[in-house]
């Protein structure tokens, strides 16, 4: 398969993710629970959210492309399954059923799993690999969000 259509693939898998995420949300962060709830003076406005999360997902696309052209094995699509259930998994844990500790699992898992990714594929594609730190900042800025409101609520 040609690159190109690897990228896609992955662009319309990620934007999935996301699109599901947002359905399982519940309202989210416009919720009357998440609203009154005692946040972390350092958590960003509602739009950098939706700038953060496209941006994430376009470069986890272009770096996907890349590694499913290089390796393009199983175990590859099953780590890449793992994270594409718990990006979504979060959404509905924290923000549809408010349980903030199995949200802050489910976000130190996929931070991990990230992680995991990074090291596991850099060989094959080592420049490549920083395509993924938008997406492990956000995942840092993301986790300590989620614990601070576990701490403090």
């Amino acid at each position: 398969m040609k690159l190109a259509k690897y990228i896609i693939l992955f662009l319309i898998l990620n934007f999935s993710a996301l699109a599901l995420g947002i359905l399982l949300m519940d309202n989210g962060a416009q919720s009357t629970w998440y609203l009154n709830l005692n946040k972390a003076p350092w958590t960003p406005p509602g739009w950098v959210f939706g700038a953060a999360w496209t941006t994430i997902m376009i470069c986890f696309a272009i770096y996907l492309g890349y590694l499913a052209k290089a390796s393009n094995s199983l175990k590859f699509m099953i780590i890449y399954a793992v994270q594409w259930f718990l990006n979504v998994g979060w959404n509905f844990a924290f923000f549809n059923q408010h349980n903030i500790k199995i949200g802050l699992v489910i976000i130190t898992s996929l931070t991990f799993v990230l992680i995991y990714i990074i090291n596991k594929y850099n060989n094959k594609s080592k420049a490549k690999s920083l395509l993924l730190v938008p997406y492990i900042i956000w995942l840092c800025i993301a986790t300590s969000l989620n614990a601070y409101i576990l701490i403090y609520n």
